[in-house]
């Protein structure tokens, strides 16, 4: 059976997560940092606990090898996001740099964790670069989009590129707007989610005419979020199989399109997990291995 890392929807064969008990820590650490680092709210400590392991549970269900970053004194409540510090390709993982302040020790300690466990690592991101694993995302096997936003700059995108480009991989760069500025939590995955090869979850309102049109000539389908389910995170959706999605429950028209396009949906509770910290299954794991 062949495996891939370059792939958003194929059959999840392995993921890394940090449980809220790893990330969040004490209440006492959630007291500390929830406003500094623009939670809505202060999720509360024992209930986030209990979302998580609901949330752990669709992926061990489904006898996907989970593994697990460790808690870490030195990140933040943020690093409950586990994907925007690193990358996976078949060539090993590309250690970002995050622009975040709050967030700048993760890439370091997931580099930690991959080297103990002889994960290979292809190069990492470095200052004045900036890049987080939120704002890439497969198209296909030998293209990843990119989002230049206020996460990713100019640098950063040079970088992945001497990285990849000699692998034979197009890298796409996607222009994202201001939309709430520098502050926001804004990734290119914020308005894109390919859940199959020829379906992605969108919010076209805030997507660039010319990327729009690229997955448009590329033969996706495009299921479009409404306005009222953007902010809930209905656009942030995550596959491990073709067309078998998980998603923030509240989002009900965008979990009926889904469904009307063939999709298997399970929505799962998340308001200490997801809603408060403002990333949803996407941002909650770290995908390594898929199956062909």
């Amino acid at each position: 059976m062949k495996e891939t890392h370059h792939s958003e929807y194929l059959k999840l064969a392995s993921v890394y997560l940090k449980p809220a008990e790893n990330s969040y820590h004490s209440e006492k650490k959630l007291t500390k940092q929830w406003k500094e680092l623009q939670f809505l709210t202060k999720p509360n400590f024992e209930e986030s606990l209990k979302e998580y392991h609901a949330f752990q549970l669709f992926f061990t269900n489904k006898n996907i090898e989970t593994c697990f970053f460790p808690a870490d004194q030195k990140t933040s409540i943020d690093s409950i996001y586990c994907r925007d510090a690193s990358i996976a390709t078949d060539f090993g993982m590309i250690i970002c740099n995050m622009d975040k302040k709050g967030r700048i020790q993760e890439p370091k300690a997931q580099l930690e964790t991959y080297r103990q466990n002889t994960v290979k690592i292809l190069g990492e991101i470095t200052f004045p670069g900036t890049l987080e694993g939120g704002d890439v995302a497969w198209l296909d096997q030998k293209t990843l989009a990119v989002g230049h936003t206020y996460r990713t700059n100019d640098q950063g995108i040079c970088q992945l590129k001497a990285l990849l480009d000699p692998k034979g991989i197009e890298v796409i760069v996607v222009e994202l707007p201001h939309y709430k500025g520098k502050e926001d939590v804004f990734h290119l995955m914020s308005i894109l989610s390919p859940v199959d090869k020829n379906l992605a979850v969108v919010y076209s309102p805030l997507m660039p005419i010319k990327f729009r049109n690229q997955l448009l000539e590329r033969g996706f389908q495009l299921i479009e979020v409404p306005d009222e389910e953007f902010e809930s995170m209905g656009c942030n959706v995550l596959a491990v199989a073709p067309r078998d999605c998980l998603m923030v429950d509240g989002n009900p028209i965008t979990k009926k399109l889904l469904e009307q396009a063939g999709c298997q949906v399970v929505a799962y509770k998340g308001n200490e997990i997801s809603v408060k910290g403002g990333g949803g299954p996407t941002c909650l794991t770290r995908p390594l291995k898929r199956t062909l």
